[in-house]
């Protein structure tokens, strides 16, 4: 089922305010893409490639 607009817009916020002091970009960078495709209900190895 997909996510409604509320829950989208309710998880970007907890995920920019989780995010927003992380300073070690290389280190987090799985774990962020993971938490970035989590907002939209998707894992990021079922998002689609180039």
């Amino acid at each position: 089922m997909p996510l409604s607009w509320t829950e989208i817009k309710a998880r970007a916020i907890a995920f920019s305010r989780e995010w927003s002091a992380e300073t070690r970009e290389t280190a987090e960078a799985k774990s962020f893409w993971d938490a970035f495709f989590n907002v939209f209900g998707l894992s990021r190895r079922a998002a689609p490639g180039p």
